[in-house]
């Protein structure tokens, strides 16, 4: 490999082997550490480079990415506060199991602790919130280093995208020069010609990784398989995806085996697609499992995170039964510490096996007792919204009205736990995503267009005022990343959320300290980022435009100014009828 120096050497051996690897995408920040790092990204044929003016939204759309692809995506910054930007959306990379490759320049090790200018600890910078981290060596042209370099690549991908997957962290220093200008006798002239191996790599990667699935033996198959037999109301709960789903297939095969209804979370890949015309999916459960004198299950198969609805969350904690939490990885995503059995395998090897073993009729009046309540319950949905326009009812009409397919992604704190409680389970193929690992609304907007980056389905992004104001930075990438999208922006003047907690009934500091207020027109991001703007009023305008808006290839900002203590009160009020009717 021929290069000016041995700075561009290094980067372009480094990218070369991530490429290699599987490594497809890029995010990049402008920073002069960085260059020859964006360079070498820049320069390479086989990667798609994103441009990003603010650090923290290029690692928000670089998780948005990678969620959506399940690849690792990399991410590059220069150093100093750079570097820290990252961290919030690495945080939520760790816990959401997204896999990020994160490269942040450094300083050479003499300038460290010397005042030298944008200079600061980056070692172990964010802590144990990644999988692996190396500060790599400074560039030089000894064989063994850039083989180790190679090494390095390869190891930091296997890390990123395996069990759990997660964010890894790369620190990169360089001395000057950074840009890629000849200097004499940097690279030895025979260097190509006496390390081969180390100048070329191999046809392909330079180290493969083999990964096996975890699955089960015979004998503990047969343990589960006779409980589940034995079970007269059994459950699948899937909480909010976590990488590895259980297939569509598998869940599939043990759903006709076992008859169990399906509770599946918007954002667990279950409650939108084609498995709803075969399955008994649920999704009204956050209301009727709440005040409705619901027998216990004996037995529930959980996958995925712990599920967003704290009804469903507490229906489970107090039910007197045996739970079975499937995770790949062998963390415990169950906080509410009331399962049985914890299960260290993969959930579509678990779920396959069981449904291979289990010889059951299941039990037909449980199931239909599900699917009665679910029929009741959407009704008494359409009623609500048909008599006055809620949050909820947003999201009610943006999950039905979203095309097949769609990429849909909804914001923390409201809007989530509405699309929870509101979204209807239908077949169309909505892959819905949120940031629920950490739960926080920074970022929110930057991750959905990096979602969308990735797909050429259509997009749509609902979002509550805070959370958009807290990331208009992130709609940079609309023009230059070449993204578009829908965004449904609920605007109901502050942290609508906290009407749901007991804080609501202090005031003061209520208003002032937690809904707090803001009172701005997000009508000039309009013009500011060059998107539509509209603003409307009832559910017949919001259907009118929203239809019309979705991927039609430009974006547009539908906003609907709401008051967060009345959707609150609706809630309420729905709640009540469906205690009683059913």
């Amino acid at each position: 490999m021929t290069a000016p120096n041995r700075n561009t050497l290094w980067a372009r051996t480094l990218v070369g082997e991530l490429a290699a690897a599987g490594v497809d995408s890029v995010c990049l920040s402008p920073g002069s550490r960085s260059t020859p790092l964006t360079v070498a990204f820049a320069e390479h044929p086989d990667i798609d480079v994103f441009s990003h003016l603010d650090e923290r939204s290029s690692a928000f759309f670089a998780l948005g990415r990678a969620r959506r692809t399940g690849d690792v995506t990399a991410v590059v910054c220069t150093s100093g506060t750079a570097a820290a930007n990252f961290h919030p959306a690495v945080l939520e990379a760790s816990e959401s199991r997204v896999p990020l490759l994160l490269l942040t320049a450094d300083r050479p090790p003499e300038l460290q602790d010397s005042g030298a200018n944008q200079t600061t600890r980056q070692e172990h910078l964010y802590g144990d919130a990644v999988r692996s981290y190396r500060t790599l060596p400074e560039p030089e042209t000894e064989a063994r280093k850039v083989r180790s370099l190679r090494v390095s690549a390869a190891r930091a991908v296997r890390d990123a995208t395996g069990t759990p997957a997660g964010p890894v962290h790369l620190n990169v220093p360089f001395r000057k020069p950074l840009e890629p200008t000849e200097v004499a006798g940097d690279i030895p002239d025979d260097f190509e010609r006496d390390a081969p191996l180390a100048a070329s790599g191999r046809d392909g990667p330079f180290v493969t990784t083999t990964t096996g699935t975890s699955r089960l033996d015979g004998v503990d198959v047969d343990r589960f398989a006779t409980a589940i037999e034995t079970a007269e109301r059994g459950l699948l709960v899937c909480g909010p995806s976590e990488g590895p789903d259980p297939s569509r297939e598998a869940l599939r095969a043990f759903t006709e085996a076992t008859g169990f209804p399906v509770l599946a979370d918007p954002l667990s890949g279950h409650r939108f697609g084609e498995n709803v015309a075969w399955a008994s999916v649920c999704g009204g459960y956050d209301s009727y499992l709440a005040g409705v004198d619901w027998p216990d299950p004996d037995i529930v198969v959980r996958t995925g995170f712990s599920p967003t609805s704290k009804v469903l969350r507490q229906y489970l904690r107090d039910a007197d039964t045996r739970q079975l939490v499937v995770d790949p990885a062998g963390d415990w995503p169950e906080a509410e510490f009331t399962a049985t059995d914890h299960v260290v395998a993969d959930p579509t090897a678990v779920l396959s096996d069981l449904a291979a073993t289990v010889d059951t009729d299941g039990n037909p009046g449980w199931r239909e007792r599900f699917e009665r309540a679910e029929a009741r319950y959407w009704d008494l949905v359409e009623d609500a919204c048909d008599e006055e326009y809620f949050e909820g009812a947003v999201l009610h009409d943006v999950a039905a009205h979203c095309p097949d397919p769609t990429t849909l992604f909804v914001s923390n704190s409201m809007p989530v736990r509405d699309l929870d409680r509101f979204g209807r389970p239908q077949t169309a193929a909505i892959s819905a995503f949120g940031n629920r690992g950490v739960s926080g609304i920074d970022g929110v907007t930057s991750t959905a267009l990096g979602a969308g980056s990735a797909t050429d389905d259509p997009l749509v992004l609902v979002t509550g005022d805070i959370a958009y104001y807290h990331d208009m930075n992130g709609l940079l990438a609309l023009g230059r990343c070449g993204v578009d999208a829908t965004i449904v922006l609920i605007n109901n003047d502050g942290g609508g959320i906290f009407h749901i907690l007991p804080i609501e009934a202090f005031d003061p500091p209520f208003t002032e300290q937690f809904k707090t207020p803001h009172g701005l027109d997000f009508e000039a991001t309009e013009d500011l980022y060059d998107l539509s703007f509209e603003r409307v009023d009832g559910r017949a305008e919001f259907l009118e435009i929203f239809d019309s808006s979705v991927g039609d290839g430009s974006t547009t900002v539908i906003e609907l100014q709401t008051d967060a203590d009345a959707s609150h009160r609706i809630r309420e009020r729905l709640h009540e009828r469906v205690c009683e009717e059913l």
